[in-house]
């Protein structure tokens, strides 16, 4: 694993600076101004921590798992290019060495907990007045995932939680590391397409579609590629909001996935209203925001994967380090085939 950059900012400075520019900038982000200082959030939260920003430790999955207390909350899991926020509570909370899962029926995670490094309890002023959250990192210092508490809400119980997780160790610096940058891809030439074309055939959950990229060495994108003519088809670039919005005219429900190393967030359901504002592509649902940024988009594939239950077809939208950073489908739980009004959807995008 690599060192992360030595930044020449001792953390007083990144403070010093973060104030300046929020002072000019109220509005200014987290994450935007850490990439205007050359460093990460999670150090730019430390380099605040005090009475606003408290550091925290322990068993982050006992701390999930006491997060059903805080009742209704706003969870958010991002990436580089796309951010999905949701509405709802904690619930159906299991954990085991690795990996995670919150299955309620708003709130839908897939936690990696081997990336979940660093925590915060931020208090923080916004235009709405002052907000509190729990906020994790990687061992890159980029965000893993964010619970928000509504105005009004348990506030008593979400302190009970911080004092119960609040670090001895309150000191403003952190010591962050780059992630390895991963398998290269095996070479086209060494790869034994049919063979990989014909298990791909016989995949029968989307879940085995990960073992099948390890077992060939093939990276996802790449798969894209090879598979193209048999199970994926490359669409336009500027198509998903035409087809955001046939959902929306046909109530088709969908299911959208974002996410990254540590977190995978899952919305289901119908949604209402898609807008385009600038570079960003949006759903504004109550309950349910996406903001994808439409610049980020490499290429966008139509993607069939066999089941028990049927072909599922979903979306993929990667970038250009070829990191899959959303994904759609038609809503569909085990046992129950694809959303018919789903796969005319995507059978109705044109191949690029």
């Amino acid at each position: 694993m690599k060192l992360h950059k030595v930044n020449a900012l001792m953390p007083s400075d990144v403070r010093e600076k973060y104030e300046n520019i929020k002072s000019a900038r109220p509005n200014a982000r987290a994450r935007d101004i850490a990439k205007e200082l050359g460093v990460s959030e999670a150090e730019l939260l430390s380099s605040r921590t005090g009475d606003e920003i408290i550091k925290l430790e322990g068993d982050w999955a006992e701390l999930i798992r006491s997060l059903p207390m805080l009742g209704r909350v706003m969870v958010l899991t991002r990436n580089e290019s796309c951010v999905h926020e949701k509405h709802g509570e904690f619930d159906n909370i299991s954990i085991g060495p690795g990996h995670g899962i919150v299955l309620n029926n708003n709130i839908d995670l897939r936690l990696f907990m081997s990336h979940w490094h660093f925590g915060f309890a931020v208090s923080e002023v916004v235009a709405s007045g002052r907000r509190h959250s729990l906020q994790f990192f990687d061992i890159d210092g980029e965000a893993v995932h964010k619970v928000y508490i509504p105005k009004g809400s348990k506030l008593t119980t979400y302190k009970t939680i911080v004092s119960k997780f609040s670090s001895k160790n309150q000191t403003k610096e952190i010591s962050t590391h780059s992630l390895p940058n991963g398998k290269n891809d095996v070479p086209d030439t060494k790869l034994d397409v049919d063979n990989f074309l014909t298990h791909w055939s016989s995949l029968k959950d989307t879940h085995h579609f990960f073992g099948l990229l390890n077992e060939f060495g093939v990276g996802r994108r790449q798969s894209m590629r090879v598979a193209q003519g048999k199970f994926t088809r490359q669409l336009h670039n500027d198509c998903l909001e035409g087809a955001l919005e046939r959902a929306v005219e046909d109530q088709t429900s969908i299911m959208c996935f974002v996410g990254n190393p540590g977190c995978i967030q899952i919305h289901t359901g119908i949604i209402h209203k898609v807008a385009s504002m600038g570079p960003w592509l949006n759903i504004l649902d109550q309950g349910f925001n996406l903001h994808l940024n439409q610049k980020s988009v490499e290429s966008i594939w139509a993607v069939e994967k066999p089941t028990t239950d049927g072909t599922v077809t979903s979306i993929e939208v990667y970038d250009d380090a070829g990191f899959c950073f959303c994904q759609f489908f038609g809503e569909r739980k085990p046992g129950k085939k694809e959303l018919p009004d789903w796969r005319r959807i995507v059978a109705s995008i044109p191949n690029l």
